[in-house]
């Protein structure tokens, strides 16, 4: 019996409570199974679960957390559960150590290959695979235009339409190939907002041939090389929606060009139900049904265990009244079980419906432990089984390669470059969750401390994002000091924080040597013409502190270039390269 047939016959079997359930993913709180979610899992029969930085300890602790999910699942005769997450690399990531975390999207641009593009997503695909995890919200094909966006930022390969679109589909084959599923995010286009959707609804007035030329064009070719999932984006589009609705909540968005226009019949997955532009504008239970309606067939509560069930609930109402036809909850039942089939969750066709035991999450914690067995005996494990794991040597050099080509040289002038030994202040503004998306960012190394590495004589000040304002007068003082011979200023979103921009020109009128290191976004550069040298990093992750140290000290070459547009001075493309 053919697959289809398998499907068709899982459905009819299933209760409309459990075909519910399939298209509901859940976040819950802890990093351990507790018997209160255990009951949940097994009451309510989700599709899947979403891990955040908070379900995250170790390696070994998401594999087994993982092999746990899936196992409650079968114990109370359900399918194997979405194991997801938001790995998107750089700077929003929920798994940063015990893995190799690939640089984001813009420093991937600026690395310039595309070959490595789709390697780290491969590589990446199979370390989360190896935890267990399934699928991935993850590539961003938003096209950053605009300078002023909050939330996307880095989080994209640039400004131009067709480079979003060959990296994103780069990316996406490399997560797919390696048994992960991969998911299109925010069709149809969050790169020209200026407003956070976690906070509020933005607009976006575009024509809709605008969108043609600029936000469609990834997401188009996306679907044309099959993408396995697409998520809708939380915006409101008067192009394509008559009625005040966003792309989530709107059937001309979702059915009418989605799926009609676009001929997409993938699985179409909304972002967190609970996310202000969605519930404080309509609340997230009675959203949830209209997602439904407008053409999701999966919706994400990643917090509320509450408004998980009350939303189950709605839905299920609105089918037995009458307002949702059951076969429209077929079809997105039968889309995602079809993509679970399609990415191993299901088995063959002839065991449909059995969970697969490789999949569940005990891989990393059985490769560990033959790992500390070879160990223990003085034995070193053969180079296969050490790639294999988590952060491996092979893996961990990927990423270091790419970070250290994606380091772009903006500006230099005065000779300062390379940093000569002699008494530098620097002064790095650490990194800090800015939107919701980035959720939590540990307090990591400092660029002071990555320079002091490469031999230069540092007098070393990280500054926390809240605290600049306050510290500036006496940093202010340090520096007009006579032994300060040079200056390094490591900014983090400068351009949204009035009190880090005066620092920096204050810095600059002091008339000694300044470079300005942009740590994220490297719009902050545009800010600072008068600085001797201008560098984008592109995240504040420390193997980017590393590399960009290394690139000022004059140990790695500059190799990067911009993917966007820095004012006219500096357009997309633009980079010095110079010689280690």
């Amino acid at each position: 019996m053919n697959q289809e047939r398998k499907i068709d016959q899982l459905i009819k079997s299933m209760s409309l409570r459990q075909k519910i359930g399939q298209m509901f993913v859940c976040g819950f709180w802890g990093t351990e199974i507790s018997e209160e979610l255990r009951q949940f899992i097994s009451t309510h029969q989700i599709g899947g679960v979403i891990y955040f930085a908070r379900n995250v300890k170790t390696t070994e602790q998401v594999g087994r957390l993982s092999r746990d999910l899936q196992q409650a699942a079968a114990a109370s005769g359900m399918l194997p559960l979405w194991i997801s997450i938001d790995q998107e690399g750089g700077m929003v990531a929920r798994i940063t150590e015990g893995v190799a975390l690939m640089p984001g999207n813009m420093a991937l641009a600026a690395a310039g290959s595309a070959d490595w593009v789709y390697e780290s997503a491969r590589v990446s695909g199979e370390e989360l695979r190896s935890l267990g995890i399934n699928l991935n919200f993850a590539p961003v094909l938003d096209v950053n235009n605009n300078p002023l966006n909050p939330v996307i930022g880095v989080r994209s390969y640039g400004e131009s339409p067709e480079a979003v679109a060959e990296y994103g589909t780069l990316a996406f084959r490399g997560l797919q190939d390696a048994g992960v599923a991969a998911t299109a995010k925010h069709f149809p286009g969050h790169g020209d907002t200026a407003v956070d959707s976690h906070l509020d609804l933005p607009t976006i007035t575009h024509d809709r041939e605008r969108m043609d030329e600029v936000e469609l064009v990834p997401f188009r070719k996306a679907i044309a090389e099959g993408i396995d999932a697409v998520m809708s984006a939380h915006i409101y589009f008067p192009a394509l929606e008559p009625s005040k609705l966003p792309v989530t909540l709107s059937h001309a968005v979702l059915t009418g060009l989605l799926r009609e226009e676009l001929g997409y019949d993938g699985v179409v997955m909304t972002d967190c139900m609970e996310m202000k532009a969605i519930a404080e504008h309509y609340g997230t239970v009675k959203a949830a049904v209209m997602a439904v309606e407008a053409g999701a067939d999966t919706v994400l509560i990643s917090q509320t265990p509450q408004l998980q069930v009350e939303a189950m609930e709605a839905l299920e109402q609105a089918v037995r009244s009458g307002r949702i036809a059951e076969s429209r909850i077929d079809a997105s039942v039968r889309r995602l079980l079809a993509l679970k089939a399609k990415r191993g969750l299901l088995g063959s066709p002839a065991e449909l419906g059995t969970l697969r035991p490789e999949l569940d999450g005990q891989v990393v914690e059985d490769l560990h432990g033959l790992q500390d067995e070879l160990a223990q005996n003085g034995k070193q494990a053969a180079p296969g089984l050490r790639d294999k794991l988590p952060g491996s040597e092979a893996h961990m050099d990927l990423a270091r390669r790419i970070s250290e080509a994606s380091i772009t040289l903006v500006q230099a002038r005065d000779g300062i470059l390379p940093l000569k030994r002699e008494r530098t202040l620097v002064i790095s503004v650490a990194a800090a969750a800015l939107t919701i998306a980035d959720e939590t960012i540990a307090r990591t190394e400092s660029l002071g401390s990555a320079l002091a590495a490469q031999g230069i004589d540092v007098s070393d000040r990280q500054v926390p994002l809240a605290e600049v304002a306050e510290q500036a007068g006496r940093l202010m003082e340090e520096a007009e000091g006579g032994e300060v011979r040079q200056i390094v200023v490591g900014t983090y979103n400068a351009q949204f924080d009035p009190a880090q921009i005066k620092l920096v020109q204050d810095l600059l009128a002091l008339g000694k040597p300044v470079v300005v290191a942009a740590l994220r976004n490297p719009y902050d550069l545009m800010c600072f013409p008068e600085a001797s040298a201008l560098v984008a990093a592109y995240e504040s992750r420390p193997l980017a502190l590393v590399s960009t140290a290394k690139a000022i000290a004059g140990a790695i070459p500059f190799k990067g270039s911009l993917p966007v547009s820095l004012g006219a001075s500096y357009p997309a493309g633009w980079g010095l390269q110079t010689k280690a």
